[in-house]
């Protein structure tokens, strides 16, 4: 049945993205064992290299969800190196760069998040990442005024 075919492929093809979906989710709802097992799965059926960088950005916003900051910089910084070879999308460069912007912000390291605030800029000045890079900066700029917390975003 070609139906039935089409969808096989569909699920193979495409196995890391729906992981990467469920791992997303479940971390949003607090759930990060669950997550970080799909994620984990996710790096272990053979993801081409972009496959494999969309997982770590994902595990990279779960860490920064849990507060792990050292290991969210860490995970960010190694996308985005790894990211030079041409394999990260715009889209998630951008998201690396301003997950690791709040990243540093909430280690207080307002000239690294000020630098990757402005990296976004660069990179996708129409995305919804860069809207809230500039509103971050914004924030920067004022600090004398209260300001809401920086929210990671999710990819």
């Amino acid at each position: 049945n070609p139906i039935i075919l089409l969808v096989v492929i569909y699920l193979v093809t495409l196995r890391v993205r729906l992981l990467v979906d469920v791992g997303t989710l479940l971390a949003q709802r607090g759930q990060f064992a669950p997550a970080e097992r799909f994620l984990s799965l996710a790096l272990r059926l053979w993801p081409d290299p972009t496959g494999r960088l969309i997982v770590q950005v994902n595990q990279g916003v779960m860490r920064l969800q849990q507060n792990a900051l050292d290991e969210a910089v860490a995970t960010f910084k190694a996308v985005l190196e790894q990211g030079r070879q041409g394999y990260l999308g715009v889209k998630y460069e951008s998201a690396a760069h301003y997950n690791l912007g709040v990243a540093f912000r909430r280690k207080k390291m307002e000239a690294q998040a000020t630098a990757e605030f402005n990296a976004v800029l660069e990179t996708w000045p129409a995305s919804v990442y860069a809207r809230n890079a500039q509103l971050a900066l914004q924030q920067g700029r004022h600090k004398d005024k209260p300001s809401t917390q920086d929210k990671d975003t999710p990819v």
